[in-house]
């Protein structure tokens, strides 16, 4: 998503042609073609829905493959009609939501469960009817992003500023230590704290919050540090975003950034989908959906009118990313 959003400042020609390149250089895959049952109506003409998914590999030589893993972060991304605004999403991956039977794997599905399950049990296509049967929102694109694969993203601008919130002992080797306070981390130290999650009181809620957190470090990072106006730079930026995304078979690279070309980090808000905190499910600790407040949401998104939504329900639904 970074590089759709520097995609702009380059203008036309051969610049276009070079994304062209990237293009076919993105792993694919088919997103829509095994989702069942009636879909949700495509959005306003203009705006776009995009899902945005990350894995939880650890390897940053592999790509999300669908049924090995689960997935750590789903993000719902609204682009409004103008092209002006977007907004990010965050849908808890313990969101206890119904999931539809497997068109893969049918002993699969069928049930309600956390909504990472479904990437599990019926790959990108269960997971997009899943989230479109939950939020009513007709998807545009998917896209799959390895964030083990973003600790080049990372080191290839030279690492990002992040504000760490609380001093912590990473739970994973080699057990780094983060001290609370601006701090400068490069792409090992970045994904790892973006990581942590059972240090802090609000649990996953945080690592959600810093994952916002550093897609914005990231985005601030690649406007303002030359690498725009450095060819060497944006492309050793850019050949590592794509190698860590995987995408529909629909999405462009090129024209989804040419369209998005007037945005920035400042036109990015943040929110978490509507909920009531946890509960226990069949001995499970879920994330129960507030529902009245959530079908609010997504029916705004349906009708690309977040920021009015955003004034009714004021500025604590919005979880800054910075």
């Amino acid at each position: 998503m970074l590089a759709l959003l520097l995609v702009a400042g380059l203008g036309a020609g051969g610049a276009y042609l070079y994304y062209r390149n990237l293009d076919s250089g993105l792993q694919r895959t088919d997103a829509f073609s095994k989702v069942a049952g009636k879909r949700p109506d495509a959005a306003v003409p203009g705006a776009q829905n995009i899902l945005l998914l990350g894995s939880d590999s650890r390897d940053p030589d592999n790509k999300a493959k669908p049924g090995q893993w689960r997935t750590d972060t789903m993000i719902l991304m609204h682009v409004d009609a103008n092209h002006q605004k977007a907004y990010l999403i965050s849908i808890p991956r313990d969101l206890y939501v119904y999931i539809p039977t497997s068109p893969t794997n049918p002993e699969f599905g069928d049930t309600n469960e956390k909504i990472n399950a479904a990437f599990a049990w019926g790959g990108v296509p269960l997971t997009v009817q899943t989230i479109e049967g939950f939020s009513g929102v007709h998807i545009d694109h998917v896209v799959l992003v390895d964030f083990g694969g973003f600790q080049q993203v990372t080191d290839a601008l030279g690492g990002v500023d992040m504000n760490i919130e609380q001093d912590i002992t990473s739970i994973h080797a080699p057990h780094r230590q983060f001290k609370k306070g601006l701090q400068h981390l490069n792409g090992a130290e970045a994904l790892d704290y973006v990581r942590q999650r059972y240090q802090f009181v609000e649990g996953d809620f945080a690592r959600m919050r810093h994952q916002q957190q550093f897609i914005k470090a990231l985005l601030d990072k690649a406007t303002s540090s030359g690498t725009l106006s450095n060819p060497l730079k944006l492309h050793s930026f850019l050949s590592a975003v794509t190698n860590a995304m995987t995408v529909d078979n629909g999405f462009s690279l090129a024209s989804t950034g040419w369209a998005f070309r007037n945005m920035s980090s400042t036109d990015l808000t943040f929110l978490t989908s509507p909920n009531l905190g946890s509960e226990t499910r069949r001995g499970e600790s879920v994330i129960i959906s507030d529902k009245a407040k959530a079908l609010s949401l997504y029916d705004a998104v349906a009708q690309d009118k977040v920021a009015d939504w955003i004034a009714q329900n004021g500025p604590s639904v919005v979880k800054p990313g910075g």
